[in-house]
């Protein structure tokens, strides 16, 4: 018996267990957009389809296939059909530019694009820019020039029987480009058997079945949305519903019309979601399990939903790309009893916090937040250097600081980026955030810090106050004074009608940091 047959018999990938779910549920809607639907059987061929029409272009197992969209039926058909070829998706962030697209284009070596047909344009330019030689072109949408085919080139393929491929269990899966602090975004790159443990963390500590009926609003390409909910749905056959954007009125209209029962989204969507004249108007009674992630959720904010809508369970998913994402859980009974905590470790990690030299801290102790488990990457592609710093003493070192208690419940403290030293004191913005989420006319706030030539770096707050509401900086100066040491007070204060994110609803600091440099001027001491 050969080493391969074995290898086939264990086969483990994203696309064997859409395989499976659809041998149980074949008849079941796997996932809708609109008025368009597949049921996993439809799915299970779709996959097929797809992986035989790239392999008829030459795409091998490991060739990298890109995929720049918003969120559609067609991204949950590729996520499977490009694992069922043993390829490796690259999902693409559709807020870049030409440019940024192009330089993931190029680092990726993708061999494959499907782009949407708005992001065409930005397409175009992002080939080029990379000097991208593709094997294929294909656009989702209804239109295709220029050298474009049209997706259902690929989903309609003539051919819907599985191919035979001999895939590793650590074979990688996808390559997704973070964000993160530095000019060019870094390769994480997730293998099968990381994203499936992943799933099964997601799926026991997250109190996940196959009866849920999930909306899916935040975008596609980041992990959270995708590898947190989307493929769990599918892993257990849950029904997935996908809308484009996480639009308020759109959601509680779907969770009203649809019966959703399970939605994710970060402080940021909740809070508007809690601030839409439709709320209160919308029947959200089928709403049972409520996830967030990406930020703390306000104590505050945590109360409101929890009176709101109290038939609503909460958990908090916390974790990085590079864990497939998540890390740590706080469950629905630790809510209010570790308000503010990211929970404990989830079923297949490890987590402790370390001081500089890798030694763990006591209880209670700040340090750095490192992980041990089967969800992390393989490492940053073509980046062994990055990679070997991340790995250091055999644990991901994930660049958040954080404490754990007695009770093993993790606080994350801020990234380390993040933490400002003013006057030689270390503030914590969250600390600060926290404190004016207690003000009744605050909507949301960020703190950062900026330079001064006293402080060298003094804390700001920027703040949107709720509608109908007004708020100026003495009234806040006042109530941080009440809550806070006075060097964590900030110096100064900005009244805005909204704060930048991304498309994953994460606060974008650094554009803070920018825009608002000269905010605390001596002038305003």
């Amino acid at each position: 018996m050969s080493i391969e047959t074995v290898a086939a018999a264990r086969r483990q990938s994203l696309a064997d267990l859409l395989r499976r779910t659809a041998a149980r549920h074949p008849e079941r809607v796997a996932v809708s957009e609109g008025e368009r639907s597949r049921t996993f059987a439809q799915l299970d061929a779709d996959a097929s389809r797809i992986a035989n029409a790239l392999i008829e272009l030459g795409v091998a197992p490991g060739d990298r296939v890109a995929l720049l969209s918003r969120n559609c039926l067609e991204y949950a058909q590729a996520i499977f059909g490009v694992a069922r070829a043993g390829a490796v998706l690259v999902p693409i962030n559709f807020m870049l530019g030409g440019g940024e697209v192009g330089y993931v284009l190029g680092h990726s070596r993708s061999t494959v694009l499907i782009a949407q047909e708005p992001l065409l344009p930005v397409a175009e330019e992002a080939i080029a820019a990379a000097g991208a030689e593709l094997r294929g072109r294909f656009a989702i949408g209804d239109a295709a020039a220029g050298g474009w085919e049209r997706f259902e080139a690929l989903s309609d393929h003539a051919d819907a029987r599985e191919p035979v491929l001999a895939l590793a269990p650590d074979a990688p899966a996808q390559v997704l480009y973070t964000s993160g602090t530095e000019s060019r975004p870094k390769g994480a790159v997730l293998s099968h058997d990381a994203l499936i443990s992943q799933y099964t963390s997601c799926v026991v500590d997250g109190g996940m079945s196959g009866d849920d009926v999930e909306l899916h609003a935040l975008p596609l390409f980041h992990c959270a949305q995708q590898h947190c909910f989307l493929v769990p749905d599918v892993y257990l056959g849950a029904r997935s519903i996908i809308v484009p954007a996480p639009d308020p009125a759109t959601v509680l209209e779907r969770i009203e019309r649809d019966r959703v029962t399970k939605f994710f989204a970060p402080p940021t969507v909740w809070i508007g979601l809690l601030r839409h004249p439709d709320f209160d108007r919308r029947d959200l009674s089928s709403l049972r399990k409520g996830y967030y992630g990406a930020a703390i959720m306000p104590v505050e904010v945590l109360r409101e939903i929890g009176e709101r809508l109290p038939r609503v369970r909460l958990w908090n998913f916390y974790g990085q790309t590079e864990m497939a994402p998540v890390a740590t859980m706080l469950q629905p009974e630790d809510q209010v009893r570790k308000a503010g905590t990211a929970g404990r470790a989830a079923l297949n990690v490890e987590t402790r916090v370390v001081r500089p030299d890798g030694t763990p801290c006591d209880a209670d102790e700040v340090g750095e937040i490192v992980h041990r488990s089967p969800h992390a990457i393989l490492g940053y592609l073509d980046d062994p250097e990055k990679t070997a710093a991340a790995f250091a003493d055999g644990w991901f070192h994930s660049g958040d600081l954080g404490r754990i208690d007695a009770e093993g419940y993790l606080t994350v403290v801020d990234r380390i980026k993040d933490m400002i030293k003013s006057g030689g004191e270390n503030v914590a913005s969250r600390e600060v955030e926290e404190a004016l989420y207690e003000h009744p006319a605050v909507a949301e706030v960020a703190v950062v810090g900026v330079p001064h030539p006293t402080w060298i770096e003094a804390v700001v707050a920027i703040v949107v106050a709720r509608p109908g509401a007004e708020v100026d900086a003495a009234e806040l100066t006042a109530h941080a004074r009440e809550r806070l040491a006075p060097f964590k007070v900030p110096k100064a204060f900005a009244l805005v009608d909204a704060l930048p994110k991304n498309p994953s609803g994460k606060l974008l600091k650094r554009e803070l940091r920018t825009t608002y440099a000269e905010l605390a001027t001596p002038a305003r001491d």
